[in-house]
């Protein structure tokens, strides 16, 4: 099953904070191999600043799902003021699968 991580960024503090942490954020990223399926921030209103996250991976429940975000570089530094876990259907624009599948 998928998992969505929405996550919001603390303010202030969280940009300062995301920077320091961003080489250990992207080598976690890395470190998921195919349970990753899609991830980039959330960008501020004129888009020059991220002001949280969306991760997508896929966990064999949400008990799993709430491991793996907690062991985001970002998460234990604390850039995030909340982040919310919610199962997801990918079912548009997934590499290799018919589009509009249940």
């Amino acid at each position: 099953m998928l998992y969505a991580f929405i996550c919001t960024d603390k303010r202030p503090g969280g940009l300062a904070l995301r920077q320091a942490n961003r080489p250990d954020h992207l080598a976690w990223l890395e470190s998921l191999g195919d349970r990753l399926k899609i991830a980039g921030p959330f960008m501020s209103e004129d888009g020059k600043e991220p002001r949280g996250s969306l991760v997508v991976v896929e966990a064999a429940d949400l008990e799993e799902a709430r491991a793996i975000s907690a062991a985001d570089p970002y998460a234990r530094a604390g850039v995030f003021e909340s982040v919310e876990i919610r199962p997801f259907k990918w079912l548009f624009g997934m590499p290799g699968a018919k589009e509009g599948g249940a």
